[in-house]
């Protein structure tokens, strides 16, 4: 990254968009220290986050990957993961604003299955599958921040869109990031940033983008004849 300077506000929905290899993963990673600055300075609530204590930087922040896997246990305890003391009620909840309906309706034992062990009560599940139970996760747990690094990424574009019209609804108040690569995903967002080369090549909104930045724009109009000939795609 090199002379990166970006301002979230408390509340806003922000998506960081850009071509593969651009920065957008690392700019994410700096919030929850993943690795930290060589100069300059990350801050939340005006706090360097070097000055925050893992435990409670942690608290404040859900990171959902795009490689998200489970644990060997129940759907239940992957999602309570987040939130040990919460309700059979909650994690249900939380399971239906990620969309994970249809998954826990063809389980054996519902949220109770076991994922990944052998065995009469088990189940494997897609890599969407996965991500959106992971994102279940990260609601139940409901943090001041929530990234979302292009962990939508293996569902199919409608219900990708379900599950962030869910999550903006849950989380007005609360900051949310996104990382994406599908333009159809952030359109909504309050603020896009274009990132290449470990640069902000332009902030604004989807229109103002479109129409002031010409890297956006063939991107967007890629997609859109992409997602034209495929017709959208499922779970994978």
């Amino acid at each position: 990254l090199q002379n990166v300077s970006i301002c979230v506000q408390a509340g806003q929905t922000i998506a960081l968009v850009g071509p593969s290899g651009g920065g957008k993963t690392t700019v994410a990673g700096l919030i929850s220290r993943f690795w930290d600055v060589d100069s300059g300075a990350v801050r939340i609530g005006g706090v360097d986050v070097k000055n925050i204590a893992k435990h409670t930087l942690a608290d404040m922040v859900s990171f959902v990957f795009q490689d998200s896997r489970l644990l060997k246990t129940s759907i239940l305890e992957n999602v309570r993961l987040s939130r040990p003391n919460a309700s059979r009620q909650e994690v249900e909840q939380a399971l239906h604003n990620a969309q994970c309906d249809d998954i826990i309706a063809k389980l054996p034992e519902g949220i109770d299955t076991v994922i990944g062990a052998q065995g009469a009560h088990s189940a494997y599940l897609s890599g969407g599958e996965q991500q959106r139970i992971s994102i279940a996760r990260a609601v139940l747990k409901d943090s001041a921040i929530l990234i979302l690094d292009d962990s939508v990424s293996a569902v199919d574009m409608k219900t990708e869109k379900s599950i962030l019209n869910n999550l903006l609804e849950e989380r007005k108040g609360r900051t949310t990031i996104l990382i994406a690569h599908r333009i159809s995903t952030v359109e909504r967002m309050d603020k896009i940033i274009y990132i290449d080369e470990g640069r902000v090549c332009a902030v604004g909104s989807h229109e103002s983008l479109y129409e002031s930045c010409e890297d956006y724009r063939r991107m967007v109009e890629l997609q859109r004849m992409e997602d034209e000939e495929a017709g959208g795609e499922a779970d994978v």
